[in-house]
């Protein structure tokens, strides 16, 4: 009987014991499941502790491409990342980041199905898709995007030392504008002109001038004038205050204009193997050294096979002809390409930019198209879109974008100051040409000075009126050449 009652007294016991062990199982059951799922996190804006406190947790698809998303060990970081981490902390969510399996961003496949990170959200395998994803009105009709936080365009990716730049026959013109040059020819001229009147007005260039000749005839001017401009000393020599006041005043001219013109000449000649050879799209499509390309089912290459543009169909007919070999998988490929090959890649401008920041022998054709941005991709009739970009607007108001920005695209490269070269325009000369305008005015003044205290001192003599004097000994001094080896002929024969 005791036995009897000790051996059911046992089963009950393990009974209740098992139903225990089966509750406590059933109850812990979810926290040991989030624990693996913390686990496996790849990154997170919130703690597993924070997922304990009822936060939604979100699914995030993302691409490996520097700088939005880099692998760190087990951990990712870049752009998207620090993004989705201020997102999260504004609008109190946590998250799990996931790798798309694929590696693309998003395109219609043969089958109509959509690949990469939207056919990860139609597939309701993520919730949102925080990368460099390009807004375009093919992905707008499946899923929805935010308010874009990175604004960008396509541009053209070069190797600098590609193509070389060919020399124009006239490059020796460059360093000024056509305006500058045309303003120192005038200069010139005006300068001559003043030599050779102000040389016949002062009474101190000649004694007589009814019998002497002055040196200073226009054609002489014009040589005293180049010799002075090429620093180079040329006859005839002044010696009137006057005359010497303007030569002094086009020396000084010729110096700066000198100094100015062989240092912005040693820019140019410094800077010529930089200068790109291609500047826009249509320079690349006529040129025949450079193969150029694009990422393979990317938002780019479909840009140019829907645009009506001459220039953006014969860009898309080269690439689908040549498609498996000017075609790039992925981004670090392009770059790769562009650096070891005579192939120019045809991309986002943005991650252009930091291509040319981390590599200084790269560099990004001026030109840019199709205006366009990235946005975050959320399911269609998410709650989670509007929220997401007021936000993302809210960010962008309070600078923390810019800040990314300039964080993640720091470039490496040593400033080129050269890059900024431009031939010179007559502003940043225009105090020279004032110098030289105020130097040809005095000298025409004392010039009439000179003559009026002759003519003061003649009138004396002769007892006339000091202005007739005046007059008649400007018209004397301004009698033309043959005039005066007339009236020396005469007086020979004489």
């Amino acid at each position: 009987m005791d036995k009897g009652l000790h051996f059911m007294f046992s089963v009950i016991t393990t009974v209740l014991l098992l139903r225990e062990s089966s509750q406590t199982g059933e109850k812990n059951g979810p926290k040991m499941l989030a624990a693996a799922n913390s686990a496996n996190l790849i990154d997170s804006g919130i703690d597993s502790r924070g997922r304990g406190e009822g936060l939604p947790t979100l699914t995030v698809t993302t691409i490996l491409e520097d700088p939005y998303a880099m692998g760190r060990g087990v951990e990712l970081e870049g752009y998207c990342l620090d993004l989705l981490r201020a997102l999260a902390a504004m609008l109190h969510f946590s998250y799990r980041v996931r790798v798309v399996g694929d590696g693309k961003y998003g395109a219609v496949a043969p089958s109509g199905n959509w690949t990469g990170m939207v056919g990860e959200i139609l597939r309701q395998e993520a919730d949102i898709a925080v990368a460099p994803l390009t807004v375009t009105s093919a992905r707008e009709e499946v899923v929805s995007f935010t308010t874009p936080f990175l604004q960008t365009g396509i541009g053209i990716l070069l190797r600098k030392d590609t193509v070389s730049q060919e020399m124009s026959f006239f490059h020796f013109l460059a360093p000024f504008s056509k305006e500058t040059w045309t303003g120192l020819l005038f200069a010139y001229l005006l300068t001559s002109f003043c030599l050779f009147l102000v040389a016949r007005l002062s009474p101190c260039e000649w004694n007589e001038p009814k019998n002497e000749e002055n040196h200073f005839t226009f054609l002489n001017s014009l040589w005293f004038g180049a010799g002075a401009l090429t620093l180079q000393g040329a006859t005839p020599r002044p010696r009137a205050l006057s005359v010497r006041l303007i030569a002094a005043g086009w020396w000084l001219f010729s110096i700066a204009l000198l100094a100015a013109y062989i240092a912005n000449f040693s820019a140019l000649l410094s800077s010529s193997s930089e200068q790109l050879p291609i500047q826009t799209f249509e320079d690349l499509v006529r040129q025949r050294k450079l193969e150029f390309g694009t990422l393979d089912g990317s938002s780019t290459f479909y840009f140019f096979k829907n645009s009506k543009n001459p220039i953006h169909q014969m860009i898309y007919e080269y690439m689908d002809k040549r498609r498996d070999h000017v075609l790039v998988k992925t981004y670090q490929e392009a770059v790769q390409r562009v650096m070891e090959s005579n192939y120019a890649f045809i991309g986002e401008s943005i991650s252009q930019d930091l291509a040319a920041a981390r590599h200084c022998n790269l560099i990004r054709a001026p030109e840019v198209i199709g205006a366009r941005g990235f946005g975050i991709a959320t399911a269609q009739a998410s709650p989670w879109t509007k929220k997401l970009s007021i936000a993302v607007l809210k960010l962008q108001e309070s600078g923390d974008l810019e800040y990314l920005r300039n964080k993640w695209w720091e470039s490496s490269c040593p400033p080129r100051g050269r890059e900024g070269w431009s031939p010179l325009q007559p502003q940043a000369l225009g105090g020279l040409f004032l110098t030289l305008a105020v130097g040809l005015a005095l000298g025409v003044i004392v010039a009439l000075v000179e003559l009026s205290n002759k003519s003061r001192h003649a009138a004396g003599h002769a007892k006339k009126s000091c202005c007739s004097v005046f007059t008649e000994e400007m018209f004397t001094r301004l009698r033309l050449k043959e005039n005066t080896r007339q009236s020396q002929e005469t007086s020979g024969r004489a």
